[in-house]
């Protein structure tokens, strides 16, 4: 069972469902998402892929650079969790990469050799629509506690609601027009992560966290702040310059 108290865990849903906030930054949410996902499978590492209009699945958020790298190989062979859990909408759960992963012959092998051992993959879903997968990789064979899998499950569920709130309270619009803007945002703030990282001379973990630190401090969204980046512009309080 997870170590979290009781007043935490209800801390964590209260923070995830709430997304009727003025300037409401879905980027934002899908990372606050898979850091609190890793706290609830204690410190594992947590990615998060969202479809788009055509159904195709696009890396949207990660706890850690190396999940994000994990879900763009599994998106680039078209083999993996995150893709069995979205396509079935069933939950993949305690799989031992080394001994289970079978039937990933490119991603098992592929992830094992950069050092994780196991893997569980969520689908962020409402009723019959799947719109994404969560996914938690570990780095030893443990298996996630029978109790910590419906609450992993319930997380994802409530995310998936609070999206469609969103989009259904605050604009009118549909989801999938919602999810296209923030995938146009990601791409922009990867590329912003690579500029701050070769700037500053720091990995792009912690390139995201300046730009990430920079948006909330200055109550800009991530994709303006990671526009600026790329851009160039002035007025950043020294993003890129060390």
């Amino acid at each position: 069972m997870t170590t979290l108290s009781a007043q935490r865990l209800a801390e964590v849903f209260v923070e995830v469902s709430d997304t009727l906030v003025d300037e409401f930054d879905l980027v934002e949410f899908l990372h606050v998402l898979t850091m609190r996902t890793a706290e609830i499978a204690s410190a594992s590492v947590v990615g998060l892929v969202l479809a788009d209009r055509q159904g195709h699945l696009h890396f949207m958020a990660a706890s850690r650079e190396d999940a994000r790298l994990l879900e763009l190989f599994q998106l680039q062979n078209d083999e993996g969790p995150c893709l069995d859990a979205f396509r079935s909408g069933t939950a993949v759960v305690n799989t031992d990469l080394r001994e289970d992963g079978g039937r990933w012959p490119l991603f098992a092998p592929h992830a094992t050799a950069a050092g994780f051992r196991s893997v569980h993959a969520f689908p962020l879903r409402l009723r019959a629509q799947v719109i994404g997968a969560l996914n938690v990789f570990g780095t030893n064979a443990a298996s996630l506690d029978r109790d910590d899998v419906p609450l992993v499950q319930a997380l994802a569920d409530l995310a998936s609601i609070a999206l469609v709130q969103e989009r259904t309270i605050r604009q009118g619009q549909v989801l999938a027009e919602q999810l296209q803007g923030a995938l146009n945002s990601r791409i922009v703030i990867e590329q912003a992560k690579g500029a701050v990282a070769q700037h500053r001379g720091v990995s792009v973990d912690e390139a995201f966290e300046l730009i990430r630190g920079f948006a909330r401090g200055n109550n800009r969204r991530l994709g303006d702040v990671a526009r600026a980046v790329v851009a160039g512009a002035d007025g950043l309080g020294g993003l890129i310059r060390p």
